[in-house]
């Protein structure tokens, strides 16, 4: 009797421990420059990042010639992500002076350096950093040649492939995380973000969208703290205990492919704390969850016979695309308009000794 309650106990220790995964969301290592999309000069450094680049092309009209079609690429490359201030908070100082860079580190290589200028005016403000578009769910495999031309290899059984934002795979085909998508998501039972402090008292916390489009920000805490350290939110609301949580039963096709998406970080600022610039690095965000749909084998690809899931992602991506495609056709024609002097030309004849 005493070997079957121990045995039952070691069961269920086993059970508590395989109950939730932990991936990485977003990992700003994968995310460098490393191919050159439309670059300026003879030796043009790397611009785009190669796996997760994205054509907008398609939302451009005729008029544009190949060498501006080309500059309507985009990635999640580092030096591409977005700065937005609060309404209060945003003016021609505020935005020219906040950006993020890539940068070197000793402990992870390569990490992203961001610079946020606030306001310096007493008022409480805050600054988000956010991917250049929204990061697409079902993106397909693809082929990126070193032109920046994206050949989609897309397998035979659609979206049951892993999407090209999920991350690199490893030896088994399943993709690892990293560029800021996890599929089969339930239950969040903790998020960690890896960043350096330099003893500002702001406040930091992190944006994931789900797949019904819900915006849900965390707070992480503040980065009152010198060096390289971990910012944890644990869910409050987490039942650790299967026996006390409340069981529901889901349809499993097509409501079973939740995910969570990164949809970037906000940095807050008192109205007691000193404005001006403000700098940090980021190198990841963990999730720690339930799977959403426990993993087994199924007699029929119910996928592969409705495509109920490839046609709804289809749609909101058409959606996103159309969006985005005439943001960056108006930010590539905002690029060409832009005078290209850094100074005046000296007048011909002048003498600087008269």
């Amino acid at each position: 009797m005493k070997r079957i309650f121990i045995l039952v106990v070691v069961t269920l220790l086993a059970v508590g421990s395989m109950f939730a995964d932990e991936k990485t969301l977003i990992d700003f290592s994968l995310l460098t420059a490393d191919i050159t999309v439309n670059g300026q000069g003879d030796e043009p450094p790397p611009n785009q990042n190669r796996a997760t680049l994205m054509d907008f092309t398609n939302e451009a009209t005729t008029n544009f010639t190949a060498r501006q079609r080309q500059a309507m690429k985009s990635s999640l490359a580092i030096e591409n992500w977005d700065v937005v201030f609060a309404s209060s908070s945003q003016n021609i100082t505020t935005k020219h002076l906040s950006y993020t860079r890539e940068t070197d580190s000793k402990a992870f290589e390569k990490v992203m350096g961001v610079r946020i200028h606030f306001p310096v005016e007493p008022f409480n403000s805050w600054a988000a950093i956010k991917p250049p578009f929204s990061i697409p769910a079902f993106e397909p495999g693809a082929e990126v040649d070193d032109e920046g031309n994206i050949t989609p290899n897309e397998g035979e059984d659609g979206v049951t492939t892993p999407s090209r934002f999920e991350g690199p795979v490893d030896d088994e085909g399943k993709p690892t995380g990293g560029y800021g998508i996890i599929k089969n998501v339930g239950t969040i039972k903790s998020i960690a973000v890896n960043v350096y402090g330099l003893n500002f008292p702001h406040s930091l916390s992190v944006i994931l969208i789900d797949d019904q489009g819900n915006e849900k920000t965390h707070f992480m805490g503040y980065l009152n703290f010198e060096g390289w350290g971990e910012l944890r939110w644990d869910n409050p609301a987490y039942v650790q205990n299967v026996r006390n949580r409340e069981l529901r039963v889901d349809p499993i096709y097509p409501d079973s492919t939740p995910y969570a998406k990164f949809g970037g970080f906000v940095i807050q600022k008192l109205a007691n704390v000193k404005g001006g610039d403000f700098i940090t690095y980021f190198k990841d965000v963990k999730v720690i969850y339930d799977q959403a749909v426990l993993e087994t084998e199924r007699d029929i690809d119910d996928e592969g016979r409705w495509n109920i899931i490839k046609d709804r992602d289809t749609s909101r991506k058409t959606t996103d695309m159309q969006r985005l495609g005439q943001l960056e056709m108006q930010r590539t024609l905002d690029l060409n308009r832009q005078a290209t002097e850094a100074t005046f030309e000296r007048t011909p004849g002048a003498d600087d000794s008269e």
